[in-house]
């Protein structure tokens, strides 16, 4: 008799009563990744449950966007494990988004596609899941208008700017658009890469916020912070320094000697 082909690894679902310490959202596992003179990660472990809100800090060339490009599977390291859901990569490319297209990422250059529409751009969070000849119509003839009205509504933008062009939008409703496309994906596991470093309080403090109210019992937020001030809404606080996890403690815990450590005494913004 045959033996049947071993099957890919797929998302679980988890029920209402899987807590998030039985399956974690995010499980990174001894990660190393090489770089120049040293590790951009050495050896790396953190397990983020659903539910959970965790800022990531760290100086600059702290293996921070290496970490979160570890964690959307954008990058492989060259040693640990990654476990998305319960549930390692699969190895098909197919499975492989699938898996993806339950994980969002907001970027610090948000990558848009300036030449399309607000519409077009919201419509390619679906992309994963449409298939081709879906994809391709939507190019032409833009689909989902009443779910991109309402994801729009959701981070306060009106609908008239669907048809227009990205290039045509001020740099607070490109962020909103760019949380609006994440909506639109409605990922379990969001992944953010100091999203709001080139803004100013005002709007930083506001798209946190909305970030922050994306979070529910079966979705985790994942977000490199470059103000340690804006750390009042996490559940948790991780520390990374020369590629190294420093500290993983509830946020609420810490405190200036841990920012001294982590910063080398110098808080970010407090130079002359």
């Amino acid at each position: 008799m045959p033996v049947a082909p071993a099957r890919e690894p797929v998302l679980p679902n988890p029920g209402p009563g899987v807590s998030s310490q039985e399956l974690p959202w995010l499980e990174l596992s001894q990660i190393t990744v090489p770089g120049r003179g040293r590790p951009r990660l050495d050896r790396v472990s953190l397990a983020i449950g659903g539910g959970e809100r965790v800022a990531l800090l760290g100086p600059s060339g702290a293996g921070k966007s290496s970490l979160l490009a570890v964690a959307n599977g954008q990058l492989k390291p060259s040693s640990g494990s990654l476990r998305w859901l319960g549930a390692p990569p699969a190895r098909s490319g197919r499975a492989r988004r699938r898996q993806q297209a339950r994980i969002g990422t907001l970027w610090q250059d948000l990558r848009l596609i300036e030449e399309l529409s607000v519409q077009q751009n919201l419509n390619s969070a679906r992309l994963a899941t449409w298939g081709w000849p879906r994809a391709l119509l939507n190019l032409l003839w833009p689909l989902d208008t009443a779910a991109n009205r309402e994801a729009l509504a959701q981070v306060d933008l009106g609908a008239e700017l669907l048809g227009q062009p990205v290039s045509a939008l001020s740099g607070g409703q490109r962020q909103r658009v760019a949380i609006a496309r994440l909506l639109r994906q409605d990922p379990e596991l969001l992944l953010a890469d100091e999203p709001l470093a080139s803004l100013d309080p005002r709007l930083a403090s506001e798209l946190l916020q909305l970030l922050l109210d994306q979070v529910t019992p079966r979705r985790a937020l994942l977000l490199s912070l470059h103000r340690p001030d804006l750390l009042a809404g996490f559940d948790r606080a991780i520390g990374l320094r020369q590629g190294q996890v420093l500290f993983d403690q509830p946020a609420s815990s810490i405190g200036p000697a841990d920012l001294a450590a982590l910063y080398d005494g110098e808080l970010p913004g407090s130079g002359p």
